[in-house]
């Protein structure tokens, strides 16, 4: 099942991200995927984001560093598809500590959305029968609905309610 938040609130649902994963893992579960952090420092560009391979790192910059008058798309590609890579390979049973329990996605994003991104991710953790968990912005949720069909549960944006939802589908 391909659980999603669909939200327009900057930052909010990421916190419900961060909080399932840090449940999840306390539960013993295996976690792959991303969490998305704002960028540090006071001087960071609206767009400037980190994101943080689960369970334990590492850490990257997604946002290319264009100057603050810049206009236009600032995703750094290669650190997403660098960012897919890790995840991919996080989800095979065979991988370092097993394969995973569930994929956590930070975000099914413009990217994704045009069939790259996490697309092929989020399809093999499906046919493994890994519960996926991602963020959908209104931007994007024609494309999302049309990606996951039958597979698509919308989700609260609420961290508990969410832990639920992924604990059943791992009952």
């Amino acid at each position: 099942m391909l659980g999603y938040i669909h939200s327009a609130e900057r930052g909010t649902t990421n916190a419900v991200l961060t909080d399932l994963s840090a449940r999840l893992q306390a539960d013993g579960r295996r976690v792959a995927g991303l969490v998305q952090t704002r960028a540090p420092g006071d001087d960071a560009h609206p767009c400037d984001m980190e994101l943080t391979c689960l369970p334990d790192g590492p850490s990257f910059a997604i946002a290319q560093q264009l100057g603050r008058g810049s206009r236009g798309c600032r995703m750094d590609l290669d650190a997403l598809e660098t960012a897919v890579a890790n995840v991919g390979a996080a989800l095979e049973p065979g991988a370092s500590g097993g394969g995973a329990d569930v994929l956590i996605i930070n975000k099914f994003g413009s990217q994704e959305a045009q069939g790259r991104g996490f697309c092929d991710g989020i399809g093999r953790a499906l046919e493994l029968g890994i519960p996926v968990v991602t963020i959908v912005n209104p931007l994007n949720i024609a494309a999302f609905l049309d990606f996951a069909g039958d597979y698509a549960h919308a989700l609260p944006g609420d961290a508990a309610q969410v832990y639920d939802w992924v604990s059943s589908q791992l009952a």
